[in-house]
């Protein structure tokens, strides 16, 4: 009765023998040419990890040129046409971007994947955007205090209040000159000189009529320019 299990036991190890055997016998004739495989995928990889490196420093200033004038928004589709290259190869390129600057991906029904690279001068432009808030005027101070509790009575004078001084034409020009210490005003400090929101004179800082709008709305009636290279104001200078 204990033969069967021994001749059992016997017939399954050969089963599993055979297999092996042959998987041996073949590792050992076919391991040059198994190596030769791998270090030839390997070589493939690396080399379009190096063709993949070189076509990137190629677009990097496409890439540059877009994020400028699109203020940091970018789809897919927007580096493929600029840059005459398929659709997944130009999201494989903002992808890598994106993890490498930090970049936010926003996916919306009309536009799809839109990528958001935030640089400093775009985020100056947002603030300088910005509307300010509104300032309230300061209530009249009456120089006389009314009780709450008690009437008012028919003989009650209106109460007095107190003017304000008026600045004069010489603290005007010393505020000027303390605005224009580096011989310029950025977009916030000239909206408030000029009494408007910021986003106006965003709007406006590049129509021809820019100086003339800018003299009317100037308290000391001085036209302004608008300097596209380093985004600050100047005042214009009157000829004659």
């Amino acid at each position: 009765m204990s033969e069967k299990p021994i001749e059992g036991n016997g017939k399954a190890f050969l089963v599993l023998l055979l297999p092996i055997s042959f998987l041996i016998i073949f590792l050992v004739t076919t391991w040059r040419i198994l190596l030769a495989v791998i270090v030839l995928v390997i070589a493939f990889k690396l080399w379009q990890e190096y063709q993949w490196q070189q076509w990137t420093y190629r677009v990097n200033p496409i890439f540059h040129q877009l994020v400028r004038e699109n203020q940091g928004r970018l789809t897919p589709m927007d580096l493929a046409i600029r840059g005459n290259f398929p659709g997944t190869t130009a999201k494989r390129y903002l992808d890598s971007k994106a993890s490498e600057f930090g970049a936010s991906i926003v996916n919306s029904e009309d536009a799809g994947e839109s990528y958001y690279f935030i640089t400093a001068s775009i985020l100056g432009n947002i603030l300088d955007n910005s509307e300010p808030v509104k300032e309230f005027p300061a209530q009249p101070v009456t120089k006389t205090a009314r009780s709450l509790l008690a009437p008012p009575t028919p003989q009650e004078e209106e109460p007095e209040t107190e003017s304000l001084p008026q600045p004069t034409d010489e603290e005007v020009k010393r505020s000027l000159e303390k605005q224009l210490i580096f011989g310029s005003l950025i977009q916030s400090e000239l909206a408030k000189r000029l009494n408007v929101y910021s986003s106006t004179v965003y709007k406006r800082r590049n129509d021809p009529e820019f100086p003339e709008w800018s003299r009317s709305k100037d308290p000391d009636g001085i036209a302004w320019s608008f300097s596209e290279k380093t985004k600050e104001f100047f005042p214009v200078e009157e000829e004659g």
